[in-house]
């Protein structure tokens, strides 16, 4: 199940806490010995969720594998701002595939080094493929679902932050419903993006029944690193879903990042959970449950909810969504309520 074993209230602050531990206990992140996979010098947006999620999933990975890892990385922000050609903020052997083939580039790379393998050429490298929610739930979705279908050894990473925010903020199947963005524009009778579009890939990728499935945020780095050392213990295809904020796309402030984080958890509106084989086996419980209305706030792609006339009956479907997630996941901690 999630696993959360350093309670920071007990320790001190977020990076203070961690240090006054034992090193054994730290997060990677806290160690002196992290690898910094995703070096500073990149042109990532000030306060980027996708920056976080990659610089403590890649470099939990590197852990994990004792520094023998190659990436494949989907065309969008993530490879746009780390690798402003003849530049790159990557420390580790790194490919940039098209925007929609990074899972069947991962899955070359694995198949090589297989061989490779076999004759004796070179030691274990793992592979990790990496893509936002466009270049992962739209234009990657048939490479994706052929690499859980043949459980291809490939650590799959989704970064979302709910649209195409590199050309525009344009919507992709995980913009939430209610949403602005440019090709969802808040007018007409409802609003934003449509109810009952898109799509949830980690439950897809649970149908695949593929060998280990989880969601996590840049809110509960320790939940995070926890999934991805795991998932780097498994062979065959894994998936990862990541919810990273965008402060340029949301329409929120750059310092709210990790507030928004916290609240999609626990809302509702963001399961947090992991699965084997197609069963889940651990969720992240929420302590202090929150009303949807908090999280919506702090965006201005939902501003258009909260005018003069407030979208009451929309702002509550939002809220029965978030609710149904915490009923079918079994999200809330009952101890702590």
């Amino acid at each position: 199940m999630s696993f959360q074993p350093v309670h920071f209230y007990q320790t001190g602050t977020f990076t203070v806490g961690n240090r006054l531990l034992s090193p054994e206990e730290r997060s990677v992140q806290a160690n002196v010995e992290r690898t910094n996979s995703l070096n500073s010098g990149h042109r990532a947006c000030q306060g980027c969720g996708e920056a976080l999620g990659a610089r403590y999933a890649i470099d939990a990975a590197m852990k994990a594998a004792s520094g023998r890892l190659i990436a494949a990385n989907a065309t969008g922000c993530l490879e746009v701002f780390s690798t402003p050609y003849p530049e790159t903020s990557w420390q580790i052997p790194w490919i940039h595939s098209l925007f929609g083939n990074t899972a069947a580039v991962a899955t070359g790379i694995a198949a090589a080094i297989k061989v490779k393998r076999h004759k004796g050429q070179m030691a274990d490298v793992r592979v990790v493929a990496q893509g936002g929610d466009g270049g992962t739930t739209d234009i990657g979705f048939g490479c994706l679902s052929g690499m859980f279908e043949r459980n291809d050894d490939v650590l799959y990473i989704c970064y979302d932050n709910g649209g195409y925010m590199n050309t525009g903020v344009q919507r992709s199947s995980a913009t939430p419903p209610a949403a602005r963005t440019a090709t969802t524009m808040p007018v007409g009778p409802e609003p934003g993006n449509a109810f009952g579009q898109g799509k949830f890939v980690p439950a897809i990728a649970m149908a695949h029944e593929i060998p280990y499935v989880a969601t996590a945020t840049v809110a509960d780095l320790r939940d995070l690193e926890y999934k991805v050392t795991k998932a780097m213990g498994i062979r065959g295809a894994r998936y990862i879903h990541i919810l990273v904020p965008c402060p340029l796309g949301w329409g929120a402030a750059s310092q709210d990042t990790i507030k928004l984080a916290r609240l999609a958890k626990e809302t509702g509106i963001f399961p947090v959970f992991e699965a084997e084989r197609g069963e889940v086996t651990g969720v992240l419980k929420i302590r202090r449950p929150q009303a949807v209305e908090e999280y919506l706030k702090l965006q201005k792609r939902y501003a258009h909810l909260f005018g003069k006339k407030p979208a009451v009956a929309t702002i509550a479907r939002l809220q029965a969504a978030a609710d149904k997630n915490i009923r079918k996941y079994g999200l809330l901690d009952q101890e702590a309520n």
